[in-house]
C-alpha cells in the first residue's frame, strides 16, 4: 500500500499565540487514535516555531544556513502525518478530517505528497 506524507501548513503570523486549545487537542488525540487503529497513520508530530530553526540551501555551488523565523514565508510546514492508505484520494480524506477539527480561527492547508517507493 503507498505512503503519503500530508504536510501541515499554518499560517506562523496569524496563528493563534496560545496554540492550540485542550479541546483541539482532546479531538486531535481521538483522531490519531482512530487512524493509528485503522492502520494508516504511521507517525505524525509537530514542528517547532521558525524562529527555532534553520533553512540550509545549496545554491551556485556554495551553501548558506539561515536563522529563522522565515518572515518571507506566509505559510510553514507546522508539522506533519505520515499515512499509509489504498490511494491518493484516502489519504485526502484523512487529511480533511484533520482539518475539519480545528476551530474556525485556524488557517491549515494539508499538503498531501505520494512517498516515491524504491
Amino acid at each position: 500500500m503507498p505512503r503519503y506524507l500530508s504536510m501541515i501548513r499554518v499560517d506562523e503570523q496569524n496563528a493563534p499565540a496560545e496554540g492550540p486549545s485542550d479541546a483541539l487537542m482532546e479531538r486531535m488525540g481521538k483522531l490519531i487514535e482512530e487512524m493509528t487503529k485503522a492502520g494508516v497513520l504511521l507517525d505524525t508530530s509537530g514542528l517547532t516555531p521558525t524562529a527555532q530553526g534553520a533553512r540550509v540551501r545549496w545554491e551556485g555551488g556554495g551553501l548558506s544556513v539561515t536563522d529563522g523565523p522565515f518572515t518571507e514565508t506566509k505559510e510553514v510546514v507546522g508539522g506533519y502525518m505520515m499515512l499509509q492508505a489504498k490511494d491518493r484520494d484516502e489519504a485526502v480524506e484523512w487529511s480533511k478530517r484533520f482539518l475539519r477539527i480545528h476551530e474556525a480561527h485556524w488557517t491549515v492547508t494539508c499538503e498531501v505528497r505520494e512517498i516515491v517507493e524504491g
